[in-house]
């Protein structure tokens, strides 16, 4: 991903780190954002940014590598004890700040990433998601006349709806927090 040559500097260890930094927070927030955007935002001229990364597409994956690695990890760590609603609370949270620090990443890792590679990256969160709502579904908590993929579509569609209204301005992350969880929520219970 980053251009192979002999050990880096500090410095060019700093420029790496500044326009990967910059790229996932304008990626996020925009998944067309440009290599002079980025460059800029990093505080490097576009001779330095590509003098680490050989394109767009290498820096985009580059982002998109990083983002998969610290999502999974993230995920790894939540806490899904309790019943199957609060499991779902904890994990709905930890999946909306990951889900709006790296939105648009997504969306632009599509056009340099294999498919096989994105599936690959939502095959252990999905699995999460599913094995919540099947617990969630024995135990009478949530709904069980819609199927399971269906709700794990209707999940992904309103985090990344968050996520775009944060990024527009429309709503604060902390209301977007809060819109999500009742959300989704409110789809997956059962009426009374």
């Amino acid at each position: 991903m980053v251009i192979a040559t002999s050990p880096k500097r500090a410095d060019a260890r700093r420029n790496i780190e500044a326009i990967v930094d910059a790229a996932t927070r304008l990626l996020a927030a925009d998944s067309d954002a440009s290599v002079q955007d980025i460059a800029k935002a990093a505080g490097v001229g576009r001779v330095t940014l590509y003098g680490h990364f050989d394109s767009r597409a290498t820096l985009v994956a580059e982002v998109a590598t990083r983002a998969i690695a610290e999502t999974e990890a993230s995920l790894q760590e939540v806490d899904l004890s309790g019943t199957p609603t609060e499991a779902m609370v904890h994990w709905i949270d930890a999946t909306w700040r990951l889900t709006h620090r790296f939105g648009g990443i997504v969306v632009a890792a599509l056009d340099v990433l294999p498919a096989e590679e994105v599936r690959r990256a939502h095959e252990v969160p999905e699995r999460r998601a599913r094995d919540l709502l099947t617990r969630g579904r024995e135990a009478g908590e949530f709904r069980s006349d819609l199927p399971i993929e269906w709700q794990i579509t209707t999940i992904h569609a309103v985090l990344h709806a968050a996520s775009t209204e944060c990024h527009r301005g429309r709503l604060t992350p902390d209301e977007a927090a809060e819109f999500v969880r009742e959300t989704i929520l409110g789809t997956l219970h059962v009426c009374p």
